[in-house]
């Protein structure tokens, strides 16, 4: 698992760059205005109409086609795949019909405080990009079959060719001065994802055939089962709708500097959180199914200790380098030093949360892999009516910072539900060890911190901000590297060990 989570952050490095550059065009040909605001939430309209059927759908595709294959063989799943394919193909129908009549309403509910030219500019991308809901929602499917196959390089693979076109939608919008070709490049770039997997999940035995059974019992079973993840996707894409419509009131270009802050810590999010956690799912997902219990709780503090041992040093260089980060990234064309305030402010407050996303992500896993899809639902709850709250209360004090704070300590109330509920249910799973390597691993970064920022400070004067900034980084890793090793770690040490035997 380890191996195979390794392989997947390496790709996922190199899709982020790449991602990276993607955001870095934006920022640059479009800055944080209100073009790219409107481009913003005409990207997120139909992400959030779909991401909670579709994030819900493969999330219960994975234990259910597991138990079909058990019960049944794999004749059986196939059936029950191509049935599900086609009832996505007909609710993305539906959807893409009422997006495309109500695009106005809509986009004045996710972003209220547009003024009319953005308003317009965000209507007419909106009603070219609402098509990507149905290549969208195949891709999930596919990529959970894919996984369940044990192929988990390619749905890795997809952000590729994703933001290659959306580069280049982006450069040719601005040379021929087209903004529709920014929503036909983003159709395009979600299609090629689509278009990306189909022929390897062909490869792993998958054949199209026009099903659609209304009574079959695992199609009313994915239902309820995905219906607790659906509301709970909602209500964390109705945080997302509650903290742009807040940031679309505040200041001009306030959507795109969240946005492009919430990129930059995400970078370390998908990295390596959601390599542990796509490589975890489908293993303590039969664990569960054999009632392999031991092992079950094994796994999951050995990756909340191995996602805290790269996320909490993370955290702590954001911190501390969030302003010279976002103008090394972004700081180019029509991105002002009143963005780079803007979007490094937000970003030092996201970077607080990093810990909560990380553990939640396996926590959350943990009850899906027990088909156990409410209880993360009804904790998701409870924190987006903090997060709400947070947000009115805090945004008039510290603008479109108090919302990235807004999220982060809702999210690390929501990991603290998971940790207290998912005991309840298995029992202890080693959380006190989880504690005590939390501890050792904050020593360390605090320690890292320092010594990168005084790094920093020193070499500012004859490097300049940009070098200076890679070399303390390095600097900063190099002896994070060397303050762990003599910790104590156990997740530590046997990374250690495997490396001895494979190199000496």
């Amino acid at each position: 698992m380890q191996k195979t989570a390794f392989i997947l952050m390496i790709i996922s490095i190199l899709s982020k760059f790449l991602g990276f550059a993607r955001e870095t065009f934006l920022s640059y040909f479009y800055g944080a205005s209100s073009i790219s605001d409107a481009y913003l939430i005409s990207l997120t309209i139909p992400a959030v109409v779909f991401s909670f059927l579709g994030s819900g759908l493969a999330t219960s595709y994975i234990p259910l086609i597991s138990e079909i294959l058990k019960e049944k063989g794999e004749k059986a799943a196939t059936r029950f795949t191509n049935n599900l394919v086609n009832f996505i193909i007909l609710i993305s129908s539906f959807l893409v019909i009422t997006v495309f009549i109500f695009t106005t309403p809509i986009v004045k509910l996710f972003a209220s405080g547009f003024k009319e030219e953005a308003l317009r500019i965000a209507v007419a991308l909106s009603r070219i990009t609402v098509f990507g809901i149905y290549f969208t929602a195949l891709t999930y499917i596919f990529n959970s079959f894919l996984q369940l196959n044990g192929n988990f390089v390619i749905p890795a693979l997809i952000g590729f060719p994703y933001n290659i076109v959306i580069i280049f939608s982006i450069i040719l919008s601005s040379k021929l001065n087209n903004l529709l070709l920014l929503s036909i490049g983003s159709v395009i770039a979600i299609a090629s994802q689509f278009l990306f997997v189909l022929p390897f999940s062909y490869k792993k035995g998958f054949r199209y055939d026009f099903i659609l059974d209304f009574k079959d019992e695992y199609l009313k079973k994915v239902s309820i089962l995905t219906l607790p993840v659906m509301l709970g996707t909602s209500v964390n894409q109705i945080n997302v709708l509650i903290d742009r419509t807040i940031a679309s009131g505040i200041i001009e270009g306030g959507i795109s500097a969240l946005n492009y802050a919430n990129r930059l810590n995400g970078f370390i999010q998908d990295i390596v959180v959601s390599s542990l956690a796509t490589v975890m799912y489908p293993l303590i997902t039969k664990m569960a199914a054999s009632n392999d219990e031991e092992n079950f709780k094994k796994t999951l503090a050995e990756n909340i200790n191995l996602i805290n041992l790269l996320i909490v040093p993370a955290t702590v260089g954001l911190i501390i380098f969030s302003v010279p980060i976002t103008r090394l990234v972004y700081g180019r064309g029509a991105f002002d030093e009143r963005a780079v305030i803007l979007t490094s402010g937000a970003l030092l407050f996201y970077s607080l949360g990093m810990v909560g996303v990380g553990a939640r992500n396996i926590l959350s896993r943990a009850f899906y892999s027990m088909q156990d899809t409410k209880t993360p639902v009804i904790n998701s709850i409870y924190a987006v009516i903090m997060n709400i709250i947070l947000n009115i209360v805090l945004s008039r004090f510290m603008g479109i910072s108090g919302i990235a704070l807004a999220t982060s300590i809702s999210n690390l109330f929501c990991t603290g539900l998971l940790f207290i509920g998912l005991r309840k249910k298995i029992g202890p799973f080693g959380v006190k060890n989880v504690i005590i390597t939390f501890f050792k691993i904050s020593i360390a970064s605090l320690i890292m911190g320092i010594l990168a920022g005084f790094s920093y400070m020193k070499l500012l004067s004859f490097l300049g901000q940009n070098l200076s900034l890679l070399v303390s980084i390095i600097i900063g890793a190099f002896s994070y590297f060397l303050i762990i090793i003599f910790m104590k770690i156990e997740e530590v040490e046997t990374l250690l060990s495997k490396a001895r035997r494979r190199f000496l």
